[in-house]
């Protein structure tokens, strides 16, 4: 069809009453819009089939990951620009109902028929979850839903996350390493739960096992380390032999809920209660403050969003909820701490860091662009698209507050009401011995 480009164009800028921030090439060839602006190339008409039977997010999602649209120029600049159009429009944008009632909307829809027709339904990119049953947060659909997340190659993860192999937010000084920053993240965990010689530190959502072998070799703690992840697991025990650590660092594949070992002297769980969900929130609080003694400290580092003015209206990311974490919620950090704090749990220090996060998923996104074709072979040309969309648009959410990240220190009180804690505090602003 001739001139797809211009007659898309058309039909947008109809629908958003604003002139499109980027520049169309159709699967014609043809192009049309702004000149000196990123390139947004819809490959093949697929892709509007796929907006035509999923409207909004997920359908231009489901095209990216199949490869039937792509972007020409930097990524973060075409997100930066659609964000406000697409993903930005206020209640409106979420109501199911208003937008098939708008004639601009229907207008579109019959201009997208015309150049793709509506037949016949895409099947959903093969690397899309597949709806699950069942109540939310048991224990075999977050064994299900975090394998889906990290049981996708441990060589495609070290490609992205470089030699540390930590996948949680770094802490970065000007002109550091993303190796220096993540290993300056780890002793900072250590010193906020001011670790020593002998003490049993319970790491809730391990990963590869970077904390815990940092814990022990520095800091000589006894770990204990959990995940639901077997490929992790693997990759953490072999991790841990190859540092002749294995008399001071268990790895297990287990629910945090199933650990029946306690007391610990302290806690760790690092980037991954975003996994737990609301309904169980109170539960996991509760299981962590059962599992520490009366003076020992939790560090939660963890993803946070902004209030919603109605927070019944919050809904998952149908992107991050398709394609990333599934079943992954996110409170505001205020919900946070009262949970922490109704559980027993007295909160000394909270520091955000959410700068640090966009630093991070920037070098991440570097990391995969540098390895594309080896992070390809490794799992998958859409798994890979994935990630990078995933990481481009959190830096971007990051970098103009849309989510923030905190680490949340606390410590459960003696019966007394002591805390055992100094008092100035932030003790661990120096490196130990410094």
């Amino acid at each position: 069809m001739a001139d797809a480009a211009s007659r898309l164009t058309a039909l947008a800028e109809a629908l958003l009453g604003e002139p499109l921030p980027v520049r169309i090439r159709g699967w014609d060839g043809s192009e049309s819009g702004p000149p000196d602006g990123p390139v947004l190339v819809i490959r093949h008409r697929r892709a509007l089939r796929r907006l035509l039977w999923k409207p909004g997010e997920l359908g231009l999602v489901r095209a990216w990951v199949a490869g039937e649209i792509d972007v020409e120029g930097d990524l973060y600049d075409v997100l930066d620009r659609l964000a406000g159009l697409l993903w930005e429009r206020g209640a409106d944008a979420k109501d199911p109902v208003r937008p098939v009632r708008d004639p601009r909307v229907r207008a579109f829809a019959r201009g997208l028929v015309e150049l793709a027709g509506p037949w016949p339904a895409p099947r959903p990119p093969a690397e899309e979850v597949r709806r699950r049953s069942g109540p939310l947060h048991t224990r075999r659909r977050d064994k299900e839903a975090i394998s889906h997340h990290y049981d996708v190659g441990n060589d495609f993860y070290a490609l992205v996350l470089g030699p540390s192999m930590v996948y949680s937010c770094a802490y970065w000084e000007d002109g550091g390493t993303l190796e220096d920053a993540q290993r300056d993240k780890l002793d900072l965990v250590c010193r906020k739960l001011a670790l020593k010689p002998d003490q049993r530190l319970l790491d809730v959502g391990c990963g590869w096992g970077s904390l815990a072998i940092h814990a022990a070799r520095a800091y000589g703690v006894r770990v204990t380390g959990v995940t639901l992840s077997q490929e992790q697991a693997a990759f953490a025990r072999k991790r841990i032999a190859e540092e002749g650590l294995t008399d001071r660092i268990e790895i297990r594949v287990q629910d945090y809920r199933d650990v029946r070992d306690g007391p610990y002297d302290a806690i760790s769980s690092i980037g991954m209660a975003e996994h737990v969900g609301s309904v169980r929130y109170r539960e996991y609080a509760d299981a962590l403050h059962a599992l520490l003694k009366p003076g020992g400290r939790l560090l939660n580092h963890q993803i946070a969003r902004r209030p919603e003015k109605d927070e019944d209206a919050y809904r998952i990311d149908e992107f991050i909820d398709a394609y990333v974490f599934p079943d992954g919620e996110l409170a505001p950090v205020g919900r946070t701490l009262s949970i922490l704090e109704e559980a027993g749990f007295e909160a000394r220090d909270v520091e955000a860091i959410r700068e640090h996060y966009a630093l991070t998923l920037r070098r991440w996104v570097a990391n995969l662009e540098r390895h594309w074709d080896r992070a390809v072979r490794a799992t998958s040309p859409g798994r890979a698209r994935v990630w990078r969309l995933y990481m481009a648009a959190s830096a971007l959410s990051f970098e103009h507050n849309r989510i923030g990240v905190n680490q949340i220190l606390a410590v459960r009180p003696l019966d007394s009401g002591a805390a055992r804690m100094p008092l100035r505090a932030r003790t661990w602003t120096e490196p130990a011995g410094g």
